[in-house]
């Protein structure tokens, strides 16, 4: 009896033993060791980089800053290998679609970092990477939650602002000179923000802007020291080569594009495209000739492509913004664009705001606007599209330069790019992507979000938006995508000299003085993302000619199309086309 209860029990157990070996096989599938191992992966990189989970739209560590120390990057170098030591034990052949593309996301994330920690050491030679205005600023210009308790997680980031100082002065050796200049620049913006703009959000409550005053002059006291260091010391001994170099940047330019494009076969397409978008160019602009200047009738001047196109470009010019007038004429834009793209039934228009702002101090330097998309893991937040006015140091001449460039036709332009049907539109529907991990959500290719951009403009002006006037600028962004790309590589590999890339971005791309100046200054404080926009739209495009292809002849509905190229997130465009089964 105790024997056949003995083989009784053991049954039983077997029952219940066996679903559980079951479950225990089912959990060790490749599926579920790259979810589990990415979702500890991203739990942890946001505690250790609570700057970036701030814009990601996780507030745990709202009141944290990231640690810049050299044992802070220690820590994220030992952090970053031994996950990717553990994700290559994984066999990726094994995983579904989704997972299968997440997985080479964050390997090559991975392995980038692991490039940028050993080989280009960043925190060496770019004070710009101690710039703090933005973790401040991000908690003041959102609204997700009440006031009272964003400034006091404000507060704790002050406090942490001595010891980020500290951590630049310990770390920085040898910069390039341009970027001591332009951390000088948007340090007395971020003290700008910490003295002022700080205040008038406190000033709304008054209780914790008491709590806000040590702290608040502790961190002024630390930046101010800094702006110093930085001009006396540093600036004096900013001798470093801010050119990258063969290697490293064909390096760098294969982790940012995550592209099959070589360097050399990106410079090749572009100089044929620069010469037939200038053609394109000049046959939009010659009826616009024509109309302006009725009394021209010389063949030899109809002819002269360039003396064509500059002449228009100069009439379209005399229509042109202030500082004063242009985020109100982007707000205007914007309503028309919206309205433009849901007429004509271009892409799915989504809910969520977006509100322009001027662009703070303290980001200003690199670029004329951008638009930051509502965090992906807060995403009924607003997303920002910004504007940056003039310097207040530029003379006259130069700022008229500057608007020249950004005329009225220009800023319509500008914001499909940033906003409608543009990054904004575009952010918006990754937003909504849903995945067994969050790889896509905190890793975004730059090349696609690029390239979505500058396709947007393509297919309002393909549209009729604004008619041959825009389509002007539209194919003079194009052009100055095209150079991007080609003073990208050959100002760090090759030794273009500024009067190279001037000449290039004035004579060819049709560029006012102003933004030329602006762009030299750009490239040099960046390698590769320059090229994202060029080579993004060579591949967006690519996908688009693939999925005609693929209708062999039938009636295509560019709103599908269009829907489902944002329906992935914001992977690089090579795993949009694979998703795509093209």
């Amino acid at each position: 009896m105790k024997i056949r209860n003995a083989w009784l029990f053991i049954a039983a157990l077997s029952l219940f033993v066996f679903p559980l070996a079951q479950a225990s096989s089912v959990s060790q599938t490749a599926d579920q060791k790259f979810e589990a191992l990415a979702k500890r992966y991203i739990e942890k990189l946001l505690e250790m980089e609570p700057e970036r989970a701030t814009q990601l739209g996780d507030h745990r560590y709202d009141s944290r800053l990231n640690d810049y120390s050299l044992e802070g990057v220690r820590r994220s170098r030992s952090f970053t290998e031994e996950y990717l030591k553990e994700l290559e034990a994984i066999p990726s052949s094994r995983l579904s679609r989704a997972n299968s593309i997440d997985y080479r996301i964050m390997r090559s994330r991975l392995q980038y970092n692991l490039f940028q920690l050993d080989v280009l050491r960043e925190y060496e030679w770019n004070p710009l990477r101690y710039n703090i205005g933005n973790a401040i600023y991000e908690l003041l210009a959102r609204d997700f939650a009440p006031l009272k308790v964003r400034l006091r997680s404000a507060k704790g980031r002050l406090v942490g602002v001595p010891a980020v100082v500290e951590a630049a002065k310990a770390n920085l050796k040898n910069p390039p000179r341009i970027f001591t200049e332009t951390a000088i620049s948007q340090n007395k913006g971020t003290i700008n923000l910490i003295r002022n703009e700080l205040n008038n959000f406190a000033s709304q409550e008054p209780e914790v802007k008491n709590e806000l005053v040590v702290a608040q002059t502790s961190a002024l006291e630390a930046l101010e020291d800094y702006g110093r260091w930085l001009e006396k010391d540093l600036l004096p001994r900013s001798t470093g080569d801010f050119r990258l170099g063969e290697e490293k940047y064909r390096r760098k330019l294969a982790f940012a594009l995550e592209s099959d494009l070589t360097k050399e076969e990106i410079l090749r397409r572009a100089l044929a495209d620069l010469k037939s978008t200038q053609d394109t160019m000049y046959k939009v602009a010659l009826p616009l000739y024509k109309k302006y200047f009725p009394e021209v009738r010389d063949a030899r001047k109809l002819s002269d492509k360039k003396l064509v196109i500059k002449s228009v470009l100069a009439r379209l010019a005399e229509t042109r913004p202030t500082n004063e007038t242009i985020v109100e004429l982007a707000r205007q834009d914007l309503k028309e664009t919206t309205e433009f793209v849901r007429k004509q039934n271009i892409v799915t228009v989504p809910e969520e705001p977006v509100k322009i702002i001027v662009m703070p101090e303290f980001d200003r330097g690199v670029a004329v606007a951008y638009c930051r998309s509502a965090p992906p893991l807060e995403p009924q937040g607003e997303t920002l599209y910004a504007i940056s006015p003039t310097p207040k140091d530029w003379q006259p001449a130069r700022v008229e330069s500057f608007f020249r460039e950004y005329n009225n036709y220009m800023v319509q332009n500008l914001t499909i790019h940033e906003a409608m049907p543009g990054h904004y539109l575009q952010l918006a529907h990754s937003n909504k992507f849903k995945a067994p991990t969050l790889v896509r959500a905190i890793f975004r290719s730059g090349t696609f979000a690029e390239g979505w951009g500058v396709y947007a403009e393509q297919v309002m002006a393909e549209a009729g938006y604004g008619g041959p006037e825009v389509r002007m600028q539209q194919l003079k962004m194009r052009l100055r995508t095209i150079i991007n790309a080609i003073i990208d590589q050959k100002i760090h590999t090759a030794g273009m000299t500024e009067k190279e890339a001037k000449d290039l971005m004035m004579n060819e791309g049709f560029q006012e003085e102003g933004e030329a100046a602006g762009k030299w200054t750009r490239a040099r404080l960046s390698s590769t993302q320059l090229s994202t926009y060029y080579v993004g739209v060579l591949e967006v495009n690519d996908i688009r000619r693939a999925y005609e292809a693929s209708m062999k002849g039938q009636r295509i509905d560019y709103k599908k199309l269009h829907d489902r190229m944002l329906s992935f997130g914001t992977p690089a465009p090579r795993y949009v086309r694979e998703m795509m089964g093209l």
